[in-house]
């Protein structure tokens, strides 16, 4: 089992744009849904979703705030397995349009037309717990430094 660094698993990250993001919903059942990092992928353990304020995600986020995501790459032209990644994490809904502009990608304008100022917008933050990989030939698990353990 070798373990990648975070600097490397951000390399791969940066060319994965589509995550499954998994909730717990209210009902105890676990919900499932595509998602874009929209290339925000400098990793650190954090991973940003924008998303609407009224949706299942943030209603069951505001209710148990324990996110999956689960990240795949397809495989190299040269046969080599692809990458799956699965982060386990805190998720937290952010309201702040400084943090907004600070993650806000062009890209985004198809979905919130009106940027940052798009009524009902909020940002999502993921902050990973724990990271798993594989990649056909190697395997790893990166435990993450919790917040509160420093403090």
């Amino acid at each position: 089992m070798t373990t990648m660094t975070i600097e490397e698993l951000s390399k791969k990250l940066g060319k994965i744009d589509f995550c499954m993001f998994n909730t717990h919903s209210g009902s105890g059942r676990i919900e499932t849904r595509p998602m874009s990092n929209n290339g925000d992928v400098e990793y650190d353990g954090d991973s940003w979703f924008f998303s609407f304020e009224n949706t299942r995600k943030v209603s069951d986020i505001n209710h148990n705030s324990g996110v999956t995501l689960t990240f795949t790459a397809p495989p190299s032209l040269l046969g080599k397995p692809g990458i799956f990644i699965a982060v386990e994490g805190e998720g937290r809904v952010i309201r702040d349009k400084t943090q907004f502009a600070e993650h806000w990608a062009k890209d985004l304008d198809r979905w919130f037309p009106e940027g940052i100022d798009t009524p009902g917008i909020v940002l999502i933050k993921v902050s990973a717990r724990t990271i798993q990989h594989w990649d056909g030939e190697e395997n790893g698990r990166i435990n993450m430094p919790r917040a509160d353990a420093s403090a």
